[in-house]
């Protein structure tokens, strides 16, 4: 987001029911709601359908920000929201239709992305943390995703910052053996 304070002023604006200023905010984070997307989902139509995902849901319950903490930080958990709720959606609709892949379409493995291999390790790291430990989610969706700074990322999370640091902790040391795989 270029500039954040003339974005804080139109999420303000907008929140109070601006039209004009919801479509100016739209159309200034969008860049940054795909970038945001895209380091969740590997898949770069998917972190765009998740992008179009959080856009609608930021039009719609834009009303809802109330401007005590920053604009971006609000926009992330949409964002954080839209990205888990649609890698939710693909995995579901995976398993219910799995597609058979024409030869033309298969991929080949050494030219697979590393890095879209990891983030898709991350998301199922993430749900697998949300079945056993809920409350180590946001803590590492805010900080090591979002990378939003401690006491922001505490705030937002409503629990004190030593809680968050707690929680933050806690939750690495729960991923960790499942994103290296020991």
């Amino acid at each position: 987001m270029r500039d954040e304070a003339s974005v804080e002023e139109l999420a303000r604006r907008a929140a109070a029911g601006d039209t004009e200023a919801l479509d100016r905010l739209l159309a200034e984070v969008r860049p940054e709601v795909v970038r945001r997307c895209g380091r969740f989902l590997p898949c770069r139509e998917d972190a765009e359908e998740a992008a179009q995902d959080v856009l609608l849901q930021v039009a719609r319950r834009v009303g809802t920000f109330e401007g005590r903490s920053r604009f971006g930080t609000w926009l992330y958990t949409v964002v954080a929201n839209c990205c888990r709720q649609k890698y939710r959606e693909l995995k579901r609709r995976a398993a219910e239709q799995p597609a058979p892949i024409e030869r033309e379409h298969a991929v080949d493995p050494r030219t697979t992305s590393v890095i879209a291999g990891s983030r898709v390790d991350l998301l199922e790291a993430l749900e697998r943390l949300e079945r056993e430990h809920p409350q180590l989610v946001a803590p590492l969706v805010y900080r090591d995703i979002c990378q939003l700074d401690y006491a922001e990322a505490a705030e937002r999370a409503g629990v004190p910052l030593g809680t968050f640091k707690s929680r933050l902790h806690e939750a690495r040391r729960q991923v960790r053996p499942w994103l290296t795989g020991f």
